[in-house]
């Protein structure tokens, strides 16, 4: 007799048992689902708060390029004397000066777009290393006259920089 009870007993709860699974695995659906939908709104709100940021960044690093090609660079400073080292100082530090206030821009531009961005900058400098060092550059206006020459014959290292930044915020929309 305490078996059939027992047997009997199982019948009764068993439904209850079933319906009270069903119950949390629909619970825990839903508290899932929620989540989720919580998640994407909120990283919809920040996105529609970081993303003209972002486009903002893309576009002070697009001057920064433009700023340090050469041929804009070159027109911009003019040498303050004649001195060829003075000048190449004078233009590496322009760039440098230039490059610092953009710094705070590589938090919203990925790594690859920033790495890129120092890499021309990196470039510019040694092109202008590399005229100021060729034994005919002997005068600062020289210098200008190598650097614009060596331009003619290759782009300026910011051009595949503008490129990548094109690129890169192309594929954002």
């Amino acid at each position: 007799m305490d078996i059939d009870n027992i047997i009997e007993l199982l019948f009764s709860i068993a439904p209850a048992a079933i319906v009270g699974a069903v119950a949390y695995y629909f619970f825990k659906q839903h508290v899932e689902n929620e989540n989720s939908r919580r998640r994407f709104l909120l990283q919809k709100d920040l996105q529609k708060e970081s993303f003209p940021l972002r486009l903002q960044a893309y576009e002070r690093i697009s001057l920064f390029l433009e700023r340090v090609a050469p041929s804009k660079l070159l027109t911009r400073v003019h040498p303050t004397s004649s001195n060829k080292t003075d000048y190449e100082s004078l233009l590496i530090a322009t760039i440098e000066q230039e490059l610092e206030h953009n710094l705070s821009q590589q938090i919203y531009v990925s790594d690859q777009c920033w790495s890129i961005t120092l890499a021309a900058k990196n470039a510019t400098i040694q092109l202008i290393r590399k005229a100021a060092m060729q034994e005919s550059t002997d005068t600062a206006d020289k210098l200008r006259e190598v650097v614009l020459t060596e331009l003619m014959d290759k782009p300026a290292p910011s051009n595949a920089a503008l490129a990548y930044i094109k690129q890169e915020v192309s594929e954002m929309w």
